[in-house]
């Protein structure tokens, strides 16, 4: 399978420049003196597309931000949310999430156009933007928030999920076995405004210069054909 091939070069390049031992996801946070909302969430139940012939797709890989940025640059992406799934805890905030007793995982919700860009090519997307060998954590953003997941929402991405990560570990695309969990899509709470559009809107913070973007910029190397105009 080329894309699974690709997708071998393109993992490694990406884990080379990976970890940073000195910055995550919620020092950032805690650095920036952002105060949390708790009130006001917008929940979606078994969330599907408003118009038109979009469908969505719903990925935890790490710190939501880094997941948001990436997806953004991909021709076909009508929008990306972040926001929390997956958990038990009706209507969390970050620092719920954050502190590892909800079972939420930060993701995004991301719509698109089938018509442009596929299923298929999300899930590429997806494996090339973390480490889907690691558990519970991505590079220091550790805990069951940073799980690397896919919560589908209909039987094909299910399918289409399952057997790729099945040609990964068949093909031996990384030294461990993958462990992204493959669940059914539920409920979905949108994150607090500060989170949306975070690098775009952060990018001088610590956390957007050293960890965000240089991941992003390889993103954008490797999917050069893909990305928007």
């Amino acid at each position: 399978m080329k894309s699974i091939k690709m997708l071998n070069v393109v993992n490694l390049f990406f884990l080379c420049c990976f970890v940073l031992p000195f910055s995550s996801c919620g020092q950032s946070t805690s650095k920036s003196n952002i105060k949390e909302k708790s009130t006001n969430k917008t929940v979606a139940e078994k969330q599907s597309v408003s118009s038109g012939k979009n469908e969505t797709a719903t990925f935890a890989a790490g710190c939501f931000w880094c997941v948001e940025e990436q997806f953004k640059q991909l021709e076909g992406v009508v929008s990306v949310t972040s926001g929390y799934t997956g958990g038990t805890t009706e209507n969390p905030t970050y620092e719920e999430v954050s502190n590892g007793n909800t079972n939420h995982a930060e993701a995004c919700n991301i719509v698109f156009d089938p018509a442009v860009i596929s299923y298929k090519e999300l899930l590429e997307a997806f494996f090339v933007t973390h480490d889907p060998t690691q558990l519970n954590r991505q590079g220091n953003d550790v805990g069951t928030q940073y799980r690397s997941a896919v919560f589908y929402h209909n039987p094909e991405q299910k399918q289409l999920t399952e057997f790729y990560i099945d040609q990964l570990n068949k093909e031996k695309a990384y030294d461990k076995p993958v462990v992204t969990q493959v669940t059914p899509f539920k409920k979905f709470y949108k994150a607090e405004d500060y989170h949306q559009n975070y690098y775009e809107n952060n990018p001088d913070q610590a956390y957007c210069r050293l960890v965000i973007k240089p991941k992003v910029d390889k993103f954008r190397k490797a999917f050069s054909e893909k990305l928007k105009k």
